[in-house]
């Protein structure tokens, strides 16, 4: 999915968070998001999930105004705090999976996405079991299972261990290569492992630099 930013700016009653945010990524691309507490990471990717009302003009995909987007069942989107999730009734990782589909999802498939996560001796367990790195790789497997055309992640390895963020960078690295646009934010400052091809740095004054991998500046705005 193709997606363009044209001086995104948005505020929280008077108070400013984003102002004249502007980047282009082609369909296939990886942008890895990093910045400060407060710098309006969070605040961009709800802008661009529709959470954040935004003026006509400045989100597109694939040359759509956001405002008039419709597709929203092609975005797949993982946030930071499933650790706080619970449900009031008993279910499975298998169940929670199968009613999240969109569309019907072969069990073979299911359950190669559960242990490309390293997490199909869970398939049965109950989600009020399992801990908050478990319960977070089975919504990180919930957003890969309807194939999504763009992969927006706030965050998704925050509360998971090294063997399991391996896993995920795994797995997302895979969805990128088979076309699938990634942007992910993260605080992790060793990025290198990541298979990403932009890198924005969103800064708490509003100034942002867009790079490619190769740290080539392409873009910088100072507000």
């Amino acid at each position: 999915m193709q997606i363009d930013v044209h001086n995104l700016s948005f505020a929280y009653g008077h108070k400013s968070v984003i102002s004249n945010l502007s980047f282009s990524l082609s369909s296939g691309d990886y942008l890895v998001i990093r910045g400060k507490n407060g710098s309006g990471k969070s605040t961009f990717l709800k802008c661009l999930l529709g959470m954040n009302p935004v003026k006509n003009g400045m989100i597109f995909y694939n040359h759509e105004d956001i405002n008039n987007f419709k597709d929203w069942t092609s975005l797949g989107y993982v946030s930071q705090k499933f650790e706080e999730f619970n449900y009031e009734f008993p279910i499975t990782v298998n169940e929670l999976l199968n009613i999240s589909s969109l569309k019907v999802i072969k069990q073979s498939h299911r359950l190669r996405a559960l242990d490309q996560m390293g997490i199909l001796d869970l398939l049965n367990q109950n989600i009020n079991n399992l801990s908050g790195g478990e319960l977070q790789r089975a919504f990180i497997v919930r957003s890969m299972l309807n194939v999504p055309k763009l992969l927006i992640l706030d965050e998704p390895t925050a509360s998971i261990d090294k063997l399991s963020t391996d896993y995920f960078y795994k797995a997302v690295n895979q969805l990128n290569l088979q076309g699938v646009t990634v942007i992910i934010v993260t605080h992790n400052d060793t990025i290198e492992f990541l298979n990403y091809s932009h890198l924005l740095t969103m800064n708490n004054d509003m100034t942002f630099t867009f790079l490619t991998k190769d740290r080539c500046k392409i873009a910088e705005v100072n507000i």
